[in-house]
């Protein structure tokens, strides 16, 4: 398909949401836009989404992982303008717009983030702490230098010289921080937002946050190989015992949290993760797996 721009949508077993992020686009004007939904494997069927959707090209990668996901979807169009979009992120109306308007901006453009609640309040303690931690997409690419891939513009040409994600490691910080090497600017742009449900219970969050630290473990690991490395890690977990400790005022005072219940559900959600992170962290360290 000769297209000016693809949005690339990796996708695994998760259709209800799927079905939602396709339905939002549908109603923006997808002019010169290829729209490539790129499937995991996945056992659910996509035949529903598929006819409702006869817009959307779907192409398979059977290799695990959703940095090889989008790799495949960057190989299969030839558009300048490459966006990458999550499966389970909902565009707000007129983020395609914006999106082909931020091609032309710089290298890399990041793109706004909030949260939403998949379930009836109050909000459970991970809800909570998702509404007022997740996702700091400001200070990602302002002061970390990253953008999440769930939101992000890049043209075709710096794709191709910065090289593909990398699978098994926090494969947006990672390709970010290798363009930068090369040169390459990254700017935020709030006017191409999208919407992110938070994780509904404790079960979700653990399974999120063992899946970034392993993908963080292994970055750190390849910027500082052998124990050094090792070393390193273990003092950045005994910090994150701690950490929970400067964030609280932010959560108890936070508008965004309705009531004393809520604000306390997420305050033990906050203490409880960050010991469980410095708990996987020191493990690491010590060459267990987790």
């Amino acid at each position: 398909m000769n297209a000016a721009c693809a949005v690339i949508i990796p996708h695994y077993n998760d259709v209800a949401r799927l079905r939602r992020c396709l339905a939002a686009l549908r109603s923006q004007d997808r002019a010169g836009v290829d729209i490539l939904v790129v499937d995991n494997g996945s056992t659910e069927s996509l035949e529903a989404v598929k006819a409702e959707n006869p817009g959307v090209r779907f192409v398979t990668e059977p290799a695990k992982g959703a940095a090889l996901a989008r790799n495949r979807g960057v190989a299969e169009s030839r558009a300048a303008t490459v966006v990458f979009l999550d499966s389970d992120c909902v565009p707000a109306p007129g983020w395609l717009a914006a999106a082909r308007a931020a091609g032309g901006r710089a290298d890399i453009v990041g793109g706004a983030i909030d949260v939403f609640d998949e379930t009836p309040p109050p909000r459970s303690g991970a809800e909570a702490f998702e509404t007022v931690f997740a996702f700091n997409y400001k200070d990602y690419i302002e002061r970390k230098g990253f953008s999440v891939t769930a939101n992000l513009v890049t043209a075709r040409r710096v794709f191709e010289a910065v090289g593909p994600f990398v699978n098994g490691l926090s494969e947006d910080a990672e390709w970010c921080f290798r363009a930068r090497d090369r040169g390459f600017r990254l700017v935020l742009d709030e006017s191409m937002r999208v919407s992110h449900p938070t994780r509904s219970d404790w079960p979700a969050l653990v399974r999120k946050w063992r899946r970034i630290a392993r993908e963080m473990f292994a970055l750190h690991m390849q910027a500082h190989p052998g124990m050094a490395g090792r070393l390193r890690w273990a003092l950045r977990a005994l910090a994150m015992a701690a950490s929970w400790l400067p964030h609280l005022p932010r959560l108890l005072f936070s508008r965004r949290l309705r009531g004393t219940a809520e604000r306390l559900r997420g305050a033990a959600t906050l203490i409880r993760l960050r010991l469980l992170r410095s708990w996987w962290m020191l493990r690491q360290a010590a060459g267990a797996t987790i």
